[in-house]
């Protein structure tokens, strides 16, 4: 039995089609499943249970002796969010019960951090555990984030196998849901649908030009993909970043888009809003070595082929993975 927190989500949906494809059907999907508009990502999938996220932590202690692995993918991950108590509540004592339920039973853990924690880059965006200690992320999600990192490496007592993944900037199918968080090719895709263009953020930046801002942009097919060689991995704990490895620009990100649907390239900019413009993140890109020293053997897609793929077999068919 394999468990997948976050199930209904983006990248926990996504896990639970890679683990069908792979012929692994007996998984207990976690989640609020109060939302329907999520209920889609996971029709069609094959499982054993579904498990309301408020009841697991008992539910796990109660059915240790079945489960072979643990993904704990589920977050509250809303950057705009402000509330400290929830992203509490919800990302750190949450993460923390788990890890506690893992520890005693003898269960290996997966859980995902994030590149929120590098804040401004100021150190860098090595996964080098010795400077997590210095990073200072731009919200409360980030802090949520990089505060159970840190917790996770005070501990005494840890999983045997453990694993936490500083994803980046996962986009890809499944993330219809996703509103206002959902990705920019998401955003892009609908916007040049609707008017034929598409209006990207300026820079308030003198570094940077207006679209040239850059992110490190990873496929959720890549990432998926790294989740189940840890699952048959399970040594060399520690914290990864995942991310594609290369920075890219988010005027490359928008005319792949129009490129892939077939459309004259219309890229127009507007103010950052003010409400994330001091936070705002102008560079990203993973440092990749360290995982790929665990002997990981498949090169991620580049944005062109990632883009391509989302926007011909997902968006432009509104199917799902």
């Amino acid at each position: 039995m394999i468990i997948i927190t976050g199930a209904a989500g983006f990248i926990g949906s996504c896990l639970v089609q890679k683990l069908n494809d792979e012929g692994f059907y007996d998984l207990v999907l976690v989640d609020d499943f109060s939302k329907a508009e999520k209920n889609k990502n996971f029709e069609g999938k094959r499982f054993s249970k579904q498990v309301n996220r408020d009841v697991f932590p008992e539910w796990l202690k109660d059915n240790q002796l079945l489960v072979q692995f643990v993904f704990h993918i589920g977050a509250r991950t809303d950057t705009t969010e402000s509330d400290t108590d929830l992203f509490d509540r919800l990302n750190l004592d949450y993460t923390k019960n788990i890890w506690n339920i893992c520890v005693e039973f003898g269960l290996p853990l997966v859980y995902a951090s994030s590149a929120a924690t590098y804040g401004l880059g100021e150190h860098g965006y090595d996964d080098d555990e010795s400077k997590i200690s210095l990073l200072h992320p731009l919200n409360p999600y980030g802090d949520s984030k990089n505060d159970f990192d840190k917790w996770a490496l005070a501990q005494k007592k840890k999983p045997y196998f453990w694993a936490g993944l500083k994803f980046f900037n996962v986009y890809g199918p499944n993330e219809y849901h996703k509103g206002r968080m959902a990705s920019v090719i998401f955003h892009t895709y609908n916007q040049i649908r609707k008017t034929g263009e598409m209006k990207l953020f300026k820079s308030h930046n003198p570094d940077f030009k207006d679209g040239e801002q850059m992110r490190d942009f990873v496929y959720v097919k890549d990432v998926i993909d790294v989740l189940y060689f840890l699952m048959h991995h399970r040594k060399d704990s520690g914290i990864y970043n995942l991310g594609s490895g290369t920075a890219r620009t988010f005027l490359d990100l928008a005319t792949n888009t129009f490129k892939a649907l077939g459309e004259p390239v219309n890229i127009s900019f507007v103010p950052t809003p003010e409400d994330i413009r001091e936070k705002y993140q102008y560079f990203t890109e993973a440092t990749m070595g360290k995982l790929k020293s665990l002997g990981y053997p498949t090169d991620f897609h580049t944005l062109e082929e990632g883009v391509e793929d989302y926007v011909k077999n997902y968006l432009s068919k509104s199917a799902y993975l």
